[in-house]
Order: structure tokens, then C-alpha cells, then sequence
């Protein structure tokens, strides 16, 4: 089984929490066993059984040895691997384990997890129901909620500096470490600046020649770079919604960072920022919500896909939700406390492309109070994501 994720998310924790004390412990932030993996991945792994091996991205050759070693011994459970990248998009990887593991994805908190309590918005919602919150926030409470994201080392510190701090620090290790382990790059010195641009158009449409012209980056490499940054779990690729598949796969792409608190920081947001100029506000809370509906597509029996919506006049929905079955729930998002009929433009379009298959639209705001705006048509406070 391998668990992945950004790092800082908790996938150690919950690998030695929920297996046994007899399990062999392995690390590949340590220096002296990376070295050693590296000099040798077959000796490695031939005296390794019932083993966690941590930050597994450090050494992508492993995998081959285990992949190996697992072909000789099918006895399920050997190997629990984990790792900060996702290790199978790997260049190094020629043989991945793809059909011989298990894949977890572990992300930073969601609001229901912070609360202790399961989530039922994204299974009503398929419903064609909206869920009830478990608590209301809005205000000056949703702007903090924005602004903190979901990493726990995040959640602790209460003070703005010491968050910033944090953050700052965390980025600075993927660029100058991980990024290092997983990729030979020119321009390494470029990825920060890179993080930066991406920040400042996080959930706007994706031009790499434009984005990579900022920093001196032809699109090729700007493809490559971001490709990067999407493998360390920063950053999440969200294509447009169709309802003939095939042109998903030729149009503009949407990048999304996978934590608003960290997008928070790179782009300078805090809350004195915030109550000055409100429309800071909106790109962070998309991304806030984005991650909320990710982290709940993977609760689901059913798979579900992430897209976006917009159409030749421009008219566009921030989230569509589509399950394995076909149905359609489409999310607007509103930083402000007031919506008006010409917000659910995108919506009633997505509609009427969805057919019988559109569930239900909402315009997510900052308010306590549901009010209807046609058939399944509602505008709704932003809380109830977490219901």
C-alpha cells in the first residue's frame, strides 16, 4: 500500500498510529539510510519484511526492487510505503507497482475533520439536497477559517507571524529538497518566482507561455515546472467541463493550489489586507472550497471528477462535480453576502447541458440563509460544504 500526500499532512501519523509495533520503521529523510538505499536497493529490500518505508520519493529506484521482491512474495501487506510526491508520474519510475498497491491520497484537513465530524455534503448534493451545517461561519470567522487552510502545523499556531513563518519555511524545504529528489532541473532557482505567478493566478485559466514569460520560461519548461509543482501535491490541474469528454482533453486547463493557507501566504493575504480590500478574498475562497469538495470526492463509494464551466460568452461555474454515474452538481462561489439572479447565469446554462443528469447548482455565499432561485436553484450558505 502506498500513502501519499503533500508533506506535513499527517501520513506518517496515521501509518504508525494504525498498524502494529512489530512492523520494521524506515525512513528516507534520514541521511545515512538514503545513502545506503541508494548504494544497494536490492540488499536493501532483500532483508526487509512487514516494513514501512517513509518518504519513499527520495529513492525512486526502490521501487523497482520492491516491485521485484513482491513479485516473488504476493503475501499481502509487506511493504507500506509513503511518500511526498506522487511517486508513479515519476520520470525515474520505468516500472511502477501501478496493480500491485493499493493508492491512499492523504490532504490537509478538511473543515468537518477539524470539527470531529463526517461530512454528508457532496452525497446530498448528488442527491439534488442540500446539507445541513454543522456550524455557521461567516464574516471576519470565515475570512480566519480562509486564511489558516488545513495543514495542522497551520491550525496551531494562532498568531498570523508565527503561521507565515511556518509556511514560508515549509516552501522553501519542497523547492530546495524535494524538488531535488524527484527532478534534474536547469532552473531551479526559477521555482520560487514560479510558485509565486501560479499563486497570483490560482483559479484563473492556464496560459504556460504567458506564465513562464513573466520569469523567462519558454512553455515547454513552464509545462514541465508546473507538472513539478503538481506531483508535490502544491498545486492541483482542473480541466473544463464538456459534455463531449474528447474536448476536456484539448482545452484550457484551471490550476488550483490544494491549500488556501499556504496560498494565502505567497500571495501576501492576511486578515488587516483582507478587511481593507475585500476582493482578496475571492480567489482564496475558491481555492478553500475547491480543496473542501476534493477531500470529499475521495470519502465517496463513488469516484467522482472535479471541472469547471465556461462557455464561448464567457459564463462560467468555479466547480462541477461529476460522479461515475453522470451526475451534474455545479458550485458557484461568492465572497460577498448578497446574490442576485444574474449570478446563477452559469448555473442555468450547466443545466441545460446537463439534462436530466444536473442535480442541483448552488451559489455559495457568505450568509446563514438558503433561498431558492428555480428548479434546483439555490443560493446557500457557505458553511453547509462542511455539513
Amino acid at each position: 500500500m502506498m500513502v501519499n500526500g503533500p508533506r506535513q499532512c499527517g501520513k506518517t501519523t496515521l501509518v504508525r498510529e494504525f498498524t502494529s509495533r512489530n512492523r520494521t520503521y524506515i525512513t528516507l529523510d534520514d541521511d545515512t539510510v538514503l545513502e545506503a538505499v541508494r548504494d544497494d536497493p536490492s540488499g536493501f529490500v532483500r532483508g526487509l519484511d512487514m516494513a514501512i518505508v517513509d518518504e519513499v520519493q527520495r529513492a525512486p529506484e526502490l521501487l523497482r526492487t520492491i516491485k521485484k521482491s513482491v513479485d516473488a512474495d504476493r503475501r499481502p501487506g509487506r511493504f507500506l510505503l509513503t511518500g511526498s510526491a506522487n511517486v508513479l508520474a515519476l520520470p525515474q519510475v520505468s516500472e511502477s507497482l501501478a496493480g500491485r498497491m493499493e493508492i491512499i491520497t492523504l490532504l490537509p484537513l478538511g473543515r468537518s475533520e477539524i470539527l470531529g465530524k463526517p461530512p454528508t455534503f457532496l452525497e446530498n448534493a448528488l442527491a439534488g439536497k442540500i446539507a445541513k451545517p454543522f456550524e455557521i461561519i461567516i464574516g471576519d470567522d470565515l475570512v480566519g477559517a480562509v486564511l489558516a487552510g488545513g495543514y495542522a502545523e497551520m491550525l496551531r499556531r494562532k498568531d498570523q507571524k508565527r503561521r507565515r513563518a511556518w509556511a514560508h519555511d515549509y516552501i522553501k524545504a519542497i523547492v530546495e529538497r524535494d524538488i531535488r529528489d524527484i527532478a534534474d532541473l536547469d532552473k531551479l532557482a526559477q521555482m520560487p518566482r514560479l510558485l509565486q505567478v501560479l499563486a497570483h493566478h490560482s483559479g484563473q485559466l492556464t496560459n504556460f507561455s504567458q506564465l513562464g514569460g513573466q520569469i523567462g520560461l519558454n512553455d515547454k519548461t513552464t509545462r514541465k515546472y508546473v507538472a513539478i509543482i503538481e506531483q508535490l501535491f502544491l498545486v492541483h490541474r482542473v480541466e473544463p467541463w464538456f459534455r463531449n469528454q474528447l474536448k476536456r482533453l484539448v482545452k484550457t486547463p484551471k490550476l488550483h493550489f490544494i491549500d488556501s493557507g499556504l496560498l494565502a501566504v505567497t500571495v501576501g493575504a492576511t486578515e488587516e489586507r483582507v478587511a481593507k480590500d475585500r476582493s482578496i478574498l475571492g480567489p482564496l475562497l475558491e481555492t478553500f472550497l475547491f480543496s473542501e469538495v476534493m477531500k470529499q470526492t475521495s470519502w465517496l463509494d463513488e469516484t467522482c471528477r472535479l471541472h469547471y464551466y465556461r462557455d464561448k460568452d464567457q459564463d462560467e461555474v468555479d466547480i462541477v462535480v461529476e460522479s461515475e454515474s453522470g451526475a451534474i452538481v455545479g458550485l458557484e462561489i461568492k465572497a460577498g453576502a448578497t446574490v442576485k439572479a444574474g449570478d446563477f447565469r452559469g448555473l442555468r446554462k450547466l443545466s441545460e447541458a446537463s439534462g436530466r443528469n444536473f442535480k442541483l447548482g448552488l451559489v455559495l455565499y457568505d450568509s446563514e440563509n438558503t433561498v431558492p432561485f428555480g428548479d434546483n436553484l439555490f443560493a446557500a450558505p457557505i458553511s453547509c460544504v462542511w455539513g
